[in-house]
């Protein structure tokens, strides 16, 4: 199992008073690259909890947008039953449940209320996954809305790799008959000194949104499963397999050992089961993602993230993301979900990447 100083890494948020620092999970593939099965393995450890002791119950999993989407996935594929990911993008004719995470650079969350509708009745327990649990507030918030919008006896629990609970918030907790599994237990009394000495010296770019002579290939993917929606554990890790047989067929991945999967904010765990699926053909993989969350970087050795991308959203023009830490790789696989035609996001992440000594680049879109 892990300890703390296996997967704790603290960094500083930029502009946050409500938390200024940030619970960086060094094996999980979002602001840190990762081998692939590192961060699988971790996820179904935490999967595996659930497995023992939930065996004989009819399961829907919510994972948390957007660090979290990653480790629902897996753990749905693994454990079988609903899954359903929260979102901060549009869906169109839907309605929703709103809620709201008041620590996060990007406070509004979702869930799609009428795929909710369709499995309520068939499911005994809905169990919440994300990174990290600290008050548990947002959570308590969504089982308030959905045990006041529908009135059965659902039971309720939260996965988490880390937990970070105090006393007031699991008493809260057990009083409301709300079960916690978690890998690693952790304090946050300590963290907000950790970062007080941060010095914001790191390297800042913010790469130029058009092309230039730089060049990239694209490939588009068929048969998408869209998991802002709900969907069995089975058939999105087929699904998946799909994804990566096409990416398979079309690439040929023999020649290059030194390898990049990049997946887009809230769509990871496509693009991490790809990664870890080209590991096993004896690759040097790193899987990470481009992020919503904006950090302070520093070049102190000690701290978790050194150099910072600053770039349009390639889901929304007027969204800024951002991506940390790239290197040069022999390729480089961007893998999106995103059906936004405008190309300042793509084309920015292409220049960032070029800055690294990329030139062999795909953009890979597995989309409706």
């Amino acid at each position: 199992m892990y300890i703390e100083n296996d997967l704790v890494r603290i960094a500083k948020r930029e502009n946050n008073k409500a938390r200024p620092y940030l619970v960086v999970n060094q094996l999980q593939g979002k602001h840190i690259p990762v081998l692939p099965s590192t961060a699988i393995h971790m996820f179904h450890q935490l999967g595996n909890l659930i497995k023992t002791d939930y065996k004989e119950e009819k399961l829907l999993m919510i994972g948390f947008a957007e660090t979290a989407t990653a480790i629902g996935a897996a753990i749905a594929t693994q454990v079988g039953g609903y899954y359903i990911q929260t979102t901060r993008e549009i869906i169109d004719d839907v309605d929703y449940l709103y809620f709201t995470e008041s620590h996060s650079h990007a406070t509004e969350q979702k869930l799609v209320k009428d795929d909710i509708s369709l499995v309520i009745d068939k499911i005994d327990r809905i169990i919440f996954i994300e990174d990290e649990i600290t008050t548990g507030n947002t959570i308590m918030n969504i089982i308030k809305l959905l045990k006041k919008e529908y009135q059965n006896r659902i039971k309720f629990s939260v996965a988490s790799l880390l937990n970070g609970m105090n006393a007031e918030a699991k008493t809260i907790y057990e009083e409301h008959d709300i079960t916690t599994h978690f890998l690693v237990k952790t304090s946050h009394d300590s963290y907000e000194t950790k970062i007080e000495t941060v010095e914001d010296n790191g390297i800042y770019h913010k790469p130029d949104c058009k092309i230039g002579s730089h060049t990239y290939q694209e490939l588009v993917c068929v048969d998408y499963l869209n998991a802002r929606r709900i969907v069995l554990g089975k058939d999105y890790l087929k699904a998946c397999e799909n994804l990566w047989m096409q990416i398979h067929n079309k690439i040929d991945l023999v020649q290059y050992k030194n390898i990049l999967v990049l997946g887009t904010e809230e769509f990871m765990y496509p693009a991490l089961f790809v990664a870890e699926q080209i590991e096993q053909l004896d690759k040097k993989v790193r899987f990470h993602a481009t992020t919503r969350s904006p950090i302070v970087v520093s070049n102190d050795e000690n701290y978790p993230l050194h150099v910072r991308y600053q770039l349009a959203s390639v889901y929304k023009e007027d969204r800024t993301t951002f991506v940390y830490d790239l290197e040069q790789y022999d390729i480089v696989l961007i893998i999106t979900d995103s059906t936004c035609n405008n190309r300042n996001g793509l084309y920015g992440m292409i220049n960032a990447l070029h800055m690294c000594g990329n030139s062999n680049i795909y953009y890979i879109r597995w989309c409706e």
